[in-house]
């Protein structure tokens, strides 16, 4: 992965606002903005219009705005930051990962442990619903890694062979969760309820096939979309998580132990052709190997705020030593059409 190097202060554009623009050395994206008189508190309402004009112009070019050196510490400085662009946040709902929520909508990054590598992909590409915009806020950077890689999902839809992009295109991707037994998240946080009936509601709702498994545990079925078409751009974009829920994604000694007690059906999470078809381990290899080629990194620096647009770049992240403390928050709900 690509290494960014810090912005120079000695070129910057867009000094008419305050803000300066520059993309980091070596790389198309992200774009970084950082205000040119830090700690004026005179300039702040200026300064806080210039950040929603960059957020709204350079997006959807970029692809992901990376603001740098405001003064954004605390949570509040984080939800104050967040709503000067996006006032309306989201609820993390049907989740894939562990979270804790802190407060008004935010939530911390994906609590895996720090050895393990998240691999890069489009949050919640996996449900017919996702979030079209993302902020991170990097409010402790680890001793060592814990990086947040980005890829452009618009160069990952055009290296992934065509032979794959078309099969996928058509055949869909389905992807199969059991909940809880000590292996996954629970389905009472997943969907953020006790009741059995307003989870099956909210399944019927969301197209999502629900079955109740003997002891009181839950399978779900979902077929999605592999590719997507961003509703402002226009651009076809890689937009699906098959690759990492695919029992593939695991280690081969992690597999083998889970394989000696569950049956396939019933490991925490699966993907299959929509069709229900195994996909194959070799080309989701490949799909892995496009990503590893595209993925740009950076060093996180204490204050940072990271916009992504969710469609046209995906996220991961790295393994890491020492503390680390990420937030994140979610914001415009996007409904794909039905397929």
């Amino acid at each position: 992965m690509t290494e960014l190097r810090a912005v120079s202060p000695a070129a910057p554009r867009g000094e008419a606002d305050g803000l300066a623009r520059s993309c980091l050395p070596g790389a198309a994206f992200p774009l970084v903005a950082s205000p040119l008189r830090r700690g004026d508190a005179s300039a702040a309402p200026a300064l806080a219009a210039a950040v929603r004009a960059c957020a709204d112009e350079a997006l959807t070019s970029y692809g992901a705005v990376l603001f740098r050196g405001f003064p954004v510490r605390a949570l509040a400085d984080f939800e104050a930051f967040v709503k000067l662009v996006t006032p309306e946040l989201l609820d993390y709902t049907f989740g894939s990962t562990p979270r804790s929520h802190l407060q008004s909508r935010i939530y911390t990054s994906t609590e895996y442990p720090a050895h393990q590598h998240i691999p890069l992909h489009n949050e919640q590409s996996y449900t017919l619903e996702w979030p079209l915009k993302i902020w991170f806020h990097c409010a402790q950077a680890a001793a060592e890694g814990g990086s947040t890689p980005l890829a452009d999902s618009r160069e990952v839809f055009r290296r992934v062979p065509a032979r794959i992009r078309e099969r996928f295109t058509a055949r869909k991707v389905m992807y199969v969760r059991n909940y809880g037994s000590g292996l996954d998240v629970p389905w009472q946080q997943v969907f953020g309820t006790t009741d059995r009936a307003a989870v099956e509601r909210f399944c019927h709702e969301h197209g999502i096939a629900c079955e109740w498994k003997p002891g009181g545990e839950l399978r779900t079925r979902q077929v999605c979309q592999a590719v997507a078409t961003h509703p402002r751009t226009g651009e076809r974009v890689w937009f699906n998580q098959a690759h990492l829920f695919h029992v593939s994604n695991l280690e081969p000694a992690v597999l083998e132990a889970l394989l000696a007690v569950f049956p396939e059906d019933d490991l925490p999470r699966n993907a299959c052709y929509g069709d229900g078809s195994p996909i194959e381990s070799s080309v989701l290899d490949e799909i892995r190997d496009v990503y590893r080629q595209v993925a740009v990194e950076f060093p996180w620096q204490e204050g940072d705020v990271l916009l992504v647009d969710n469609m046209l770049v995906a996220h991961g992240r790295t393994p890491f030593r020492g503390p680390r403390k990420v937030h994140v928050a979610m914001a415009e709900p996007f409904r794909a059409k039905a397929l």
